[in-house]
């Protein structure tokens, strides 16, 4: 299939929705065929492999095909807050990132713009891309569109969501959320083993990925059983072929919307406890992965620190000590 036909009556991600993006129409995602961006910049807060001492170089995509109900970047991933971007203004920001230390190019919920993101990451390398290109998504993503970023991305940074259909059916309205992130899943896995780079910057070592799959999976408070459906499978699927972070960060986000949509999340968010991880639900997950004993793991320190929720109104969206934005949606270019 060429990349302009996933789009004409859009089957790019697992929704099939059939709107023809290449037209005009939006589909799902909220997107038609324009790329759009909502940030861009240096981030701290990813996995050591990804950031690093320079660095994650992120992009931020606007318009997702999930649409969590929980989901902290909600203004651009479901409110629209994005301009479009040309190849070339893609290309400027991927080489910007590179110039001021990044250690790889970090494209964030960029499913439903794969054929383009493809395209312009093969013109930003001829251009003079050298770090490695990372893709960082939800996994509810069709394998047949994942190959034509085979020849652009190394790095591959899935979540793994949940294992449980009716949790997905009540968070994200895809009962088959589970069985299409595995299939994903299993095919960065297969395709691209883990291989590292180390390097001195400012007389400091470091070790970062250059090719390879960090698989995220983030605890839903008071869903320890669904996350052990999830260590089960990837103690079976990819222990010693993949990094695997489980992360304790869920926090609760003061949506700003109107009283309908409030009120269909609120409904969604009540499949669980919409609260911080407490620190007796910490203490079992440390258990979990003691008894998992994975190869490679990363986990998060209990924090109830809730100041690292973005806001992309602001040029700043991050917390200074989380991240430096470069280019932002209504400004360009940040000084």
């Amino acid at each position: 299939m060429m990349r302009e036909d996933f789009l004409e009556q859009c089957v790019l991600c697992p929704r099939r929705c059939s709107a023809n993006r290449n037209y005009g129409q939006k589909g799902f995602c909220g997107e038609t065929k324009d790329l759009r961006l909502a940030s861009a910049g240096l981030h701290f807060g990813e996995e050591p492999p990804v950031t690093g001492l320079g660095g994650s170089g992120t992009l931020f995509f606007t318009g997702c095909t999930l649409r969590c109900a929980f989901c902290q970047n909600y203004q651009i991933s479901q409110g629209g807050m994005g301009r479009e971007i040309s190849s070339k203004e893609f290309t400027e920001l991927c080489l910007a990132l590179q110039e001021k230390g990044a250690h790889n190019i970090n494209l964030v919920t960029g499913s439903h713009f794969i054929p383009q993101i493809a395209e312009y990451l093969d013109e930003a390398k001829k251009a003079g891309l050298t770090i490695p290109a990372a893709w960082n998504s939800s996994a509810y993503e069709n394998v047949e569109a994942l190959e034509l970023l085979r020849p652009v991305v190394d790095i591959w940074l899935p979540d793994l969501k949940t294992l449980n259909p009716m949790m997905s059916e009540s968070l994200f309205g895809a009962a088959n959320y589970p069985q299409t992130a595995k299939k994903a899943i299993r095919w960065m896995v297969q395709n691209y083993p883990l291989k590292w780079k180390s390097e001195i910057r400012n007389g400091k070592k470091t070790r970062v990925l250059q090719s390879g799959v960090i698989i995220r999976h983030l605890f839903m408070p008071g869903r320890m059983d669904d996350t052990k459906l999830v260590l089960d499978w990837l103690k079976q699927n990819a222990d010693k072929k993949a990094l695997i972070s489980l992360m304790s960060q869920y926090t609760p986000v003061p949506f700003e919307e109107s009283e309908e949509k409030l009120a269909r999340r609120k409904e969604a968010l009540s499949s669980f406890q919409n609260r911080l991880v407490s620190k007796e639900e910490d203490s079992q997950l440390k258990a979990l992965i003691d008894a998992y004993d994975f190869d490679y793991l990363f986990y998060q320190d209990l924090s109830d620190d809730t100041s690292w929720l973005p806001d992309f109104t602001k040029n700043q969206p991050f917390s200074n000590k989380l991240a430096k934005t470069i280019w932002c949606w209504q400004y360009g270019l940040l000084n």
